[in-house]
């Protein structure tokens, strides 16, 4: 099996415990708070199109539809999407706005350049083989003055010690080509963001995620650490 569609199974294997992980019944409610906030800044005030990539179980599309968003998640795992769309349905049943998920590659997502009021992924940056090059076919998907919302952390500053097994096998082989997952701060990820020819470029961390982590525990198989939220336009 090559690197892609094993990363892609290990993920859907890991999606029940992965969104479990998620939605903590002892924190989601704050959670949910927390995050439509942070969110919420970081998206326009009106009503907008927006793409989430690397969507995972749909947390941020969820929410951002929440916020009166149309939003698509894209996931190139279907074990992912497949939980995602469970709770899209869970919250269209319930009267409540829910996103759409489709399946793609959120380096190179199926939409028109120029289509979008915004791009926002959560937890993804890191993964990216050129991010540069991903970065800017974002920015070509959007319309101008389009957002740019990202939050990531520095979650291999100690490679991949204590991950595990199952994470090691899928991401051993390619972490030293992952430019991002090794960083010891969020400025390469800022500067890749630059050099894509995004402006505006806004850094914020998100002190109260890490408060949250650690007055709560962080997900199964972290720990609490300074997560950023980066922000920019086209």
């Amino acid at each position: 099996m090559s690197i892609q569609p094993r990363i892609d199974d290990y993920w859907t294997h890991r999606a029940p415990a992965y969104d479990s992980g998620q939605r903590r019944p002892e924190r989601w409610d704050d959670d949910a708070a927390m995050w439509s906030s942070i969110w919420s800044q970081a998206l326009p005030n009106t009503p907008s199109r927006v793409l989430d990539l690397g969507t995972g179980t749909g947390h941020a599309a969820l929410l951002v539809a929440g916020l009166g968003h149309d939003v698509t998640g894209v996931d190139s795992s279907p074990g992912m999407l497949e939980i995602a769309q469970e709770h899209a349905d869970r919250a269209r049943a319930d009267g409540r706005p829910a996103p759409t998920f489709a399946l793609g590659d959120a380096v190179d997502p199926p939409f028109a350049e120029g289509s979008l009021d915004a791009v926002i992924c959560r937890y993804v940056t890191w993964t990216l083989r050129e991010p540069v090059a991903a970065l800017s076919r974002w920015r070509g998907l959007l319309r101008p003055g389009g957002v740019l919302a990202v939050v990531d952390s520095t979650w291999f500053t100690d490679g991949l010690e204590g991950s595990p097994p199952e994470f090691v096998d899928a991401y051993g082989p390619v972490l030293a080509d992952l430019p991002l997952a090794l960083a010891s701060s969020i400025e390469p990820t800022v500067a890749a963001i630059r050099e894509a020819g995004f402006t505006d470029v806004f850094v914020r961390d998100l002190t109260e995620v890490l408060e949250a982590d650690e007055r709560h525990g962080a997900a199964p198989g972290h720990r609490p650490r300074m997560q950023h939220l980066v922000t920019a336009r086209t």
